[in-house]
């Protein structure tokens, strides 16, 4: 039995992130997201940069930042590389949180 707790990796984030903010999966850009980081098969931890990854795909996807959805993913995504043990929490919590985070950074 794994005394450590799972360290995600990070596909598993922007995947989990992409379920917070786009629940119905009806916005392509959030797809587009999840296919950019799918095969990232290393843990979140290991990658010192991925704010800026995660920023750069965002740009790249919607670089005229229209899709709130696309927003809300990225801002999930970069909360939860840092808050790992959050993983689990509710929505509109989570995205609450994301979002009031990326206005203090």
């Amino acid at each position: 039995m794994p005394t450590e707790p799972h360290t995600p990796t990070v596909a598993e984030i922007v995947r989990v992130a992409a379920e917070v903010a786009d629940p119905s999966e009806s916005d392509d850009r959030v797809t587009e997201l999840i296919t950019r980081f799918e095969d990232r098969d290393e843990p979140v931890t290991t990658v010192t940069d991925i704010e800026e990854q995660l920023a750069e795909a965002h740009g790249i996807i919607d670089p005229e930042h229209d899709s709130e959805v696309l927003s809300n993913a990225v801002a999930v995504a970069t909360y939860l590389a840092f808050r790992r043990d959050q993983l689990n929490d509710d929505r509109e919590e989570l995205i609450r949180r994301a979002t009031a985070a990326e206005d203090v950074a």
